[in-house]
């Protein structure tokens, strides 16, 4: 009799992520926002809770005013739902900000809100580190949790405690 590795039954059917950009061969990318970009594939373990931390170390967008070029660290901090963003495509979505032209902080909602709407996670935060221009630097946090109690405790937990550097780079370590 065959012993079943259960490793092996998770196992992702390979035509569950035919159509995903991951493996292509050629990558486009666009220079203009574009939110279609993102692509999700299903949790394997959606009953379970953990963080999925992404880092972004090379964003970059454009002042709506100057038309100057914005840097900054973007940290996705999340617990899944029922899906997963697929880096790939998350990476060609943060790209297509290039050439966007909109406030830090809107940057950084519209994040957020793009990741909700993808994956509808149970919990979810986007933390932008922008370089200082002008000698300020901006550090933006957008947040959501899904209405059910313990998410909804950790958004305030989190929401309350923030402060820069807190969920994302050590202050002392960012320039």
């Amino acid at each position: 009799m065959k012993k079943v590795n259960s490793k092996a039954s998770k196992a992702r059917n390979p035509k569950e992520l035919a159509n995903f950009s991951l493996g292509q061969t050629k990558t486009d990318y666009t220079f203009n926002y574009n939110p279609k970009l993102l692509e999700a594939f299903d949790n394997k373990n959606p009953k379970k809770v953990a963080w999925t931390s992404l880092v972004c170390t090379e964003f970059t967008s454009l002042c709506p005013k100057t038309g100057q070029p914005d840097f900054a660290k973007i940290f996705i901090n999340y617990i899944a739902g029922d899906k997963m963003v697929e880096s790939k495509s998350l990476k060609l979505y943060l790209f297509s900000f290039r050439n966007h032209g909109d406030f830090h902080e809107d940057c950084i909602q519209t994040i957020c809100d793009d990741l909700v709407k993808l994956m509808k996670p149970n919990y979810i935060e986007v933390i932008g580190e922008f370089t200082p221009r002008g000698g300020i630097a901006i550090f933006p946090f957008a947040s959501y949790a899904a209405p059910i109690q313990d998410f909804q405790e950790i958004y305030v937990e989190r929401l309350v405690a923030y402060a820069p550097g807190k969920y994302s780079t050590d202050l002392n370590k960012l320039y």
